[in-house]
């Protein structure tokens, strides 16, 4: 199975280009690995690395007026795949899609994104 992790240059393409006035609300469903794949060969579970990203990443979310509007756990996939199970489940709200682009653009975020790529199997 290849997961996806990242954006390609093409969906964030679209996504820039529908641009409009008003929030954004991004649904975050993501699975971990067991066991983070960083680069570097540290050594911490994809739960671990994850937890990482959301510490590290969290005041430029919320230094340009991202909230996370609900959380919660996976429980049981009623209609699709039934392998499917997701252990972060949340929406995100932005407050533009520029200020999605900026968080994105952001070094401190640049660098805690990279826990989110060592620890995400499949979002």
């Amino acid at each position: 199975m290849t997961g996806h992790i990242d954006p390609t240059k093409e969906s964030f393409a679209v996504f820039r280009a529908k641009d409009r006035p008003g929030p954004i609300h991004m649904l975050n469903l993501v699975r971990f690995r067991d066991q983070a794949a960083y680069p570097d060969g540290r050594v911490a579970t994809g739960a671990e690395a994850y937890a990482a990203y959301g510490r590290e990443s969290a005041p430029v979310f919320a230094r340009l007026g991202g909230r996370i509007v609900w959380r919660g756990g996976f429980e049981h996939m009623l209609i699709g795949p039934g392998e499917e199970a997701w252990h972060e489940c949340f929406i995100a709200e932005y407050p533009s899609v520029a200020a999605f682009v900026e968080m994105i653009r952001d070094p401190v975020y640049r660098e805690a994104v990279k826990h989110r790529q060592a620890a995400v199997l499949d979002s």
